[in-house]
Order: C-alpha cells, then structure tokens, then sequence
C-alpha cells in the first residue's frame, strides 16, 4: 500500500494556522495555508543554532528546485536561546544559511506547539487542501520526501485541486561587505593573520592591520562555509607540503592550503556528510560529517565534528592517501557527560584550542552552553566540564564556574597567563575562565556574535589584546584585555519549550517509522533500528535506559525524582526493495533514517502513559 493510500485510510487532520511575530523573505507580506491552497508544503521547524537543522536546509535545496511551481517550503524559526528570539539575529541567520525561501518567525512557539513538534528539525507536510499528511524529524528524509511528494502531485492532479505557479517568497537585495559572516582565524607567524571568510566561501590572508587583504584562497567551487584554521608546525609544513588545515564545513572535507602559491588540497573526508556516527581508517575514504574547528595536539589534527557531537583525531601521512582519522572522543549523544572518551557526550563542539603546555585541548560545545577539555591520563583520553550545566540551561552570569552561565559559545582562546577567553557568541561577549582559582568573569560586551578570537603581540601597549571576530558584524575587531576583568550578574535562562506531560511509573516510548514507498527496513543481518535512551538526571528512568534495537521500550520513571530531560536517539534503516515481492536485493541502495530528541519531561500521576515520537510518521 502506497503512502498516499495510507494517508486516505486515516482520519484527516486540518494543518493549524501559522502564526509568529512576523515573515522574513515575503517582502513584507503575510502568508497563510488558505493562500497556498493547490500546493503541496512543507514546514521546516528549524533554529539557527542546530547543525542537524543545517544539515536539512541543504538536504531540502534540490527539493526546492525540483518543484519550484507546485511545492512551498516554509522555514518556521521556533528559537532554542534566548538571542536567537532577536529579530535581527534571525535575519542575519537567514542571509548566513542561505535560506532561500519564506521564514516564520515564532518565538513564542505558538507555530511549534500547535504542531505539537518535539525537536528540532522537525518537517511537516500538508497536502493542497490544507491537511497534514506526514511528520518527519532529524535528517535523511531527503529521498522519502521527494517520494511523497510525488505521490500528492500525483493525486491532486488527478482530483483537479493542484495549483502551479509562483510562490511568496521574495529575495531580499544582496549584501556587500569585504567580509560575510567570517567565522574562524589564526596567526601565521609573521604578524599576519587567515581568516575563514564562510559566507563568500573563502580563506583570506590579511596584513597586520587585520584589513589589508595580502591573498584570497578558494571560492564556492572549492570552499563552501569554511570555519576552523590551523596553521600547522613549521617542521611539519615543510614535511607534508601545505601550510594550513581548513574545517571545510559543509563540504564535509578537511583541506589543506599551501600558501606559497595557494593550491589547495582535500585531506580527509569525500564530500558526503557522514551517517553513521563513528569510522575510522583511510581518511579520504571516510565520509565526515559538519567539522567545525580543528587544533594540533599530540601530533595529530583534532576535529570538532560539530554535526556527530564528536572530537576525531588526524593522523597526516606526507601521501594523503596514507593519512588516516577516527573518532577520538564522544558516542555521538547529545547532551554532557564526563569521563572516558569513548563514553563522553558533546553537544555540537564548535572551538577547538590547545594548551601551550600540549596538556589538554579546550573544547567550546555550544549547544551545552560549555567550556570543557580533553586531556590524556594514565587510563587514557578524559573529558572534563568546566564550565556548563547542560542543554537547556544558559545565560550571562559570572562568578565560581559551577554556577557561571554561557550561552552557545563558538570559540575558545588561551591567554598567555594560561587562561581561556571564551568567544561567548550568544551574549555577544568575551568570557575568560582561569584554571586556577576556576572563577569566569567577563572581559568585552556588546559584540556582534563573536565566534573566535586571537591574542596578539601588539608592542606599541601595554597589555593583551584580542582580535575578535564578530561574524554578525562582517569584521575583526581588536579589543583590550582589561587587568580587572568585570563581574556580570546577568540572567540565567533555561529553554521555554513546556515541557511534557508523563506518568509516574510504566511509561510506553514509541518511536513511528513509516518507510517510503518502495522501501522496506533492511532485516537482511538483523534488525536494522537502534534506540538508546538516557535521562538528566540519570536516576529518572529506574529501567529502561540502555542501547539495544528495536522502536519501542518500556520505562520505569521515578516519582521522586518528579521531572528532567529524557535523552532519545533513534536510527533505523531502509533499503529499496522489490516493487513485486517486497523483498531487499542483496545490491539494494538503502538510507538511514536518525534523530536525537531532549525532551524536558515532569511526572504526574494522571498523565499519559505513552511517549510517542515520530521519526517518520505518516
């Protein structure tokens, strides 16, 4: 049975009205589901903090282009922090991502909650008469969607309700700057500095004055949204042939530049975004997923491979082809979690630093609002908080670091007396925590998302400065380190999103995963679902938490403990199968369908007794 028969066979559900504070990319009009009657759309509930959100806007281009005359994509911006509910910082994020088509603006979550959507990204499809059809969370949908799409065009051509024609969106005028949303740069050695210009899709050399352009490296057809830099060692430079690492983003690639004359290189990766969630071996042969930033320790490249949650380790040959990376800490959770690398949890690792000493690497996981570091013990890698509570918890408040707050900070910096600057990207300031009496304070306020920074040697003053860069401000801005640092008491903010209403006891987690059509799960080796289940705290599920396969588990949740987030991944996988038999040929192209859901959660004797989640549900 096909999904539009399944769909038929269903009680239909009227799509809500969407309402938020404004529109983005409408030139300034409003929209509504009866203006779009006759087409097929799609609701992408997204936040611009979310790298898994990132990863669907791309997923979903071809799609847009495909079906430019009968389908409407609408981005509904449903915001996790607190500065992603700015109305500028929303605008600035929709020219950043490239997001080419009409955005709600919802930071109420009024749009999201009336869609009853549980993570983000989070896609709804309404068919041309205005009902809600399928809803989809995580990534990998591309195929599936396109084949629902597909089936809805089908029949409402033939019931004579399809409308072609041009939809609401409207292009805003191109920006010009020298920079666009730089993210990432790194002193060369001879007082001048790279930058990774993301948005033009380039690396630019600049003079000591940090606007003097000396070079340009690369351009769409070789960069796309570059971040992390690293200069490597000058022994090693000359062994390997190139001078600097580049975390080449959404290219899913490590490069390398030779500044000599600017040639450029694929290190690691082979352009397509990792779905697996661990590999090791021949580094360009093994699919990454998102790098965001890269520092050398140990001999080896470390990544912040944003898009798993993970550090990985490479290991450069003078031959790429000999070059070699594995995951070096983190299972690919969401969420924090200390200890054994391998048992560690990171949430979007976004800055990577190393130690002047080589003890340690600094790590800042943003979506943790976290300072935290790896460093290698007698019994191996060990992950560290130092700052960060977890995912929902966030704000501007200094003070002892167990009770300091960031917010999504993108880049970590040491100082020369051995503290970290803090590129605290959501509160637009510099934050410095100091290892030894473990107090934050708060060094510069009043930045446009900074996201990284570097000390430098400026010998006409006194004192440390920084050069920040304030990727929402298209510049580099040198700033002073003050010799005493200001305490900021601000606010501290835990996210809005209500959270869910659960039974004391036996709960039922059920995960629905419906295959497109044409697909069927892959039981050829076994069962081919995984669901690992956690809490925070962790003494909120008495049974139940662990790994194993299958979609549905039965918790026990303790009373006492009254409320907190459960942790749930699923992945599962489906491969197209026999249109006649149903069965999967042994050659049979398959997908991976995978989501992470946070879910705050409060006990109640009368609540339900069922938690069901929709990894792809119709």
């Amino acid at each position: 049975m096909g999904v539009s028969d399944t769909i038929r066979s269903r009680v239909r559900v009227r799509a809500p009205r969407l309402e938020g504070r404004g529109w983005l990319n409408t030139g300034g009009r409003d929209v509504s589901l009866e203006d779009l009657r006759g087409k097929v759309v799609v609701l992408d509930f997204w936040t611009f903090c979310c790298v898994n959100c990132l990863h669907v806007l791309d997923e979903l281009r071809p799609l847009e282009e495909k079906y430019a005359d009968q389908l409407v994509l609408i981005g509904v911006h449903s915001p996790k922090f607190e500065h992603e509910a700015d109305p500028d910082a929303l605008v600035a994020a929709v020219e950043r991502y490239a997001v080419h088509h009409p955005v709600l603006d919802d930071p109420s979550l009024k749009t999201w909650q009336a869609y009853t959507a549980r993570a983000w990204p989070t896609l709804v499809v309404i068919d041309p008469e205005g009902y809600v059809v399928a809803q989809m969370s995580g990534e990998g949908h591309a195929h599936g969607l396109s084949v629902l799409v597909e089936e809805l065009l089908a029949e409402h051509d033939a019931k004579g309700t399809l409308r072609a024609g041009d939809g609401p969106y409207v292009a805003p005028p191109p920006p010009s700057s020298a920079l666009r949303f730089p993210g990432k740069l790194v002193a060369v050695g001879d007082g001048s500095v790279l930058v990774s210009d993301t948005a033009h899709h380039q690396v630019v050399h600049l003079e000591e004055d940090l606007s003097t352009v000396r070079a340009r490296y690369g351009g769409p057809e070789v960069f796309n949204e570059p971040q992390g830099l690293l200069v490597l060692p000058t022994d090693v430079a000359e062994r390997l042939g190139y001078d600097v690492v580049v975390a080449d983003s959404v290219n899913h690639q490590i490069k390398g530049i030779r500044l000599a004359d600017g040639a450029i290189r694929a290190l690691a990766g082979t352009g397509q975004q990792l779905r697996e969630r661990s590999g090791s071996g021949p580094a360009l042969k093994q699919d990454l997923s998102t790098p965001w930033d890269v520092a050398w320790w140990i001999d080896r490249v470390v990544i912040a491979m944003a898009g798993t949650h993970q550090l990985w380790a490479l290991h450069l040959a003078p031959d790429s082809a000999d070059s070699t990376v594995a995951v070096l800490a983190g299972t690919s959770a969401e969420g924090i979690r200390d200890g054994a690398a391998d048992e560690a949890w990171f949430a979007q690792p976004s800055g990577l630093t190393a130690s002047a000493d080589g003890q340690r690497v600094w790590v800042a996981d943003s979506e943790t609002s976290a300072l935290r570091s790896i460093t290698l013990t007698d019994n191996g890698f060990e992950v560290t908080t130092h700052v960060g509570q977890g995912l929902f918890d966030f704000g501007h408040v200094d003070g002892l670091s167990s009770k300091a707050l960031l917010q999504h900070p993108l880049g970590v910096t040491e100082l020369p007396d051995g503290s970290v600057a803090i590129s605290d990207t959501y509160n637009g300031a510099i934050r410095r925590f100091d290892p030894h009496t473990g107090e934050v304070t708060t060094l510069a306020t009043d930045l446009a998302e900074p996201s990284d920074a570097l000390a430098i040697d400026d010998s006409t003053d006194e004192g440390v400065h920084l050069a920040v860069v304030e990727s929402a401000a298209h510049r580099i801005t040198r700033v002073a380190v003050p010799a005493d640092a200001q305490q900021v008491d601000g606010q501290a903010h835990q996210m809005q999103r209500p959270p869910t209403a659960l039974a004391n006891g036996a709960v039922d987690l059920v995960v629905a995963f419906e295959p497109p059509t044409g697909q069927k799960l892959d039981k050829r080796w076994g069962d081919p679902t995984q669901l690992m289940v956690s809490s925070t705290p962790e003494s909120l599920i008495r049974e139940g938490a662990g790994t194993a396969t299958g979609l549905t588990r039965t918790l026990d949740l303790d009373p006492a403990v009254e409320s907190g987030t459960l942790h749930i991944s699923v992945r599962a996988a489906a491969c197209d199968g026999d249109p006649v038999t149903g069965e999967v040929p042994e050659h049979a192209a398959c997908h991976l369908y995978q989501q992470d859901w946070g879910i705050p959660v409060a006990l109640k004797d009368d609540a339900p007794t069922e938690l069901r989640l929709d990894l792809r549900g119709v």
